[in-house]
């Protein structure tokens, strides 16, 4: 079994980050895998995958040194650095730097190393540069809601912190992760050495967008865990409002009545929608002001849900069945 011990200060210091580096990484491993866990993702990849096959396809070593990366067990450390919540950029300055030496151990412990990657030069540089192009080409026009995804996720697992402690935030993060007590992370199920995270040792847990996740370090002093955000997030609306409703309530309004079928916070409803804070602040107080929607406090996070008068309102304007 693969677990990490986490004394009290290491867990202490432990904290959420977003990362534009891991979300690209993340989105390079579903290309690569050419695989996706939601609706959602399975749009992306249609759109995207041709587009990343083509750029293989003209860069054949390049393909040679991500098959090479990802292994079917394990990723090629220097490819998954722990974020710190720097920009993307500084964040893929550590890939590219990164020594052809080390790259090849790397890639030798993921799944071995092919011929052609044993004789090349500059393989940190040519790593950056495709994580530059999904960044250009299949993330960063869609940055600003993946962004709003992941920070809603952290509110939630924030929430769970709050309501269930340790074995509630982290168990589920990731197949079979699960807080052990006494300060034992399971990880995996992969009879691996413990790590042992104590003193000033950096813990951060990273959501990403895609349904891929994976453990990092750097020495004994940087941890992450990267992990898939929550699906409900990622997926968005079950159905889409009902057009008499729009007609009634306006879009905005109406789309937020439907999601609160069940508690969500502002954050959590600007990432399923894509609206703004503010237009959806503000749609929130109206909804309140008609007695459609309650609102209460669950520790620090403040939820908002749908009340019977709104529930009727979704259901007759909800056609039925033909």
């Amino acid at each position: 079994m693969g677990w990490w011990r986490i004394d009290a200060d290491a867990l202490a210091r432990s904290r959420f980050v977003v990362s534009a580096l891991a979300e690209t990484t993340a989105a390079l491993m579903a290309l690569h895998r050419r695989t996706a866990t939601h609706p959602a993702e399975r749009a992306w990849l249609e759109d995207r995958f041709p587009h990343y096959r083509a750029h293989l396809a003209a860069e054949p070593l390049t393909g040679e040194l991500v098959r090479a990366a990802f292994g079917r067990l394990w990723i090629a450390g220097y490819l998954t650095p722990p974020p710190d919540g720097r920009t993307f950029e500084e964040e893929l300055a550590s890939v590219r730097a990164t020594p052809d030496a080390v790259v090849r151990t790397d890639l030798r412990a993921a799944s071995g190393l092919p011929d052609a990657l044993a004789r090349a030069r500059g393989l940190g540089p040519r790593t950056a540069e495709l994580l530059e192009w999904v960044w250009a080409e299949a993330v960063r026009p869609d940055w600003e809601r993946r962004r709003r995804i992941a920070e809603a996720d952290v509110l939630v697992r924030t929430r769970h912190l709050g309501r269930g402690g340790l074995a509630e935030a982290l168990s589920g993060m990731r197949p079979d992760m699960a807080w052990l007590g006494e300060g034992r992370l399971r990880i995996n199920l992969q009879q691996r050495r413990p790590r042992e995270l104590s003193g000033e040792a950096g813990l951060v847990f990273v959501p990403v967008t895609p349904g891929h996740g994976w453990v990092s370090w750097t020495g004994t002093r940087r941890h992450a865990l990267v992990y898939p955000c929550a699906g409900q997030l990622t997926q968005g609306a079950a159905r889409p409002a009902p057009q008499a409703l729009v007609g009634l309530l306006g879009p905005v309004r109406a789309k937020v009545l439907v999601l609160l079928e069940s508690p969500k916070s502002t954050t959590q409803l600007v990432a399923l929608t894509g609206y703004s804070l503010g237009a959806v602040a503000g749609q929130l107080k109206v909804l309140l002001a008609a007695g459609l929607v309650l609102r209460r406090r669950t520790g620090r996070t403040v939820l908002y849900t749908r009340v019977a008068a709104g529930d009727v309102l979704v259901a007759a304007a909800t056609p039925g069945p033909t």
